[in-house]
């Protein structure tokens, strides 16, 4: 099993199921889908959780949203599950509001 941290394009591996990958401080569809590439990879490799880190990302676009619910139907028929980590409070009110936050946990 491995946990993959990525970063614009770079990784470091560890040992576990999980994987974390860093949005961008844009998520639009250039950097959206590097992120669906990514996660679609780390899925197909056996990776039970993804880790979606958004401390870097001030502004999601809807182009950014619909990839995002790609990469969570995915791993949801895969039967990983996906996080989303340190998100800012007018991303998680926009996440709230399209309803992804009934399909993923918010740390």
């Amino acid at each position: 099993m491995i946990t993959t941290s990525t970063t614009l394009g770079e990784s470091s591996e560890s040992v576990s199921d999980r994987s974390v990958i860093f949005a961008d401080n844009y998520l639009n569809k250039l950097s959206g889908e590097k992120i669906e590439h990514e996660c679609r990879r780390r899925i197909e490799t056996g990776c039970r959780e993804l880790e979606l880190n958004f401390a870097n990302t001030e502004i999601v676009n809807s182009i950014g949203i619909s990839i995002l619910l790609g990469v969570i139907d995915t791993a949801s028929n895969k039967g990983a599950r996906v996080v989303f980590s340190e998100v800012n409070d007018e991303t998680v009110e926009l996440f709230e509001m399209l309803g992804l936050t009934n399909h993923v946990v918010i740390e």
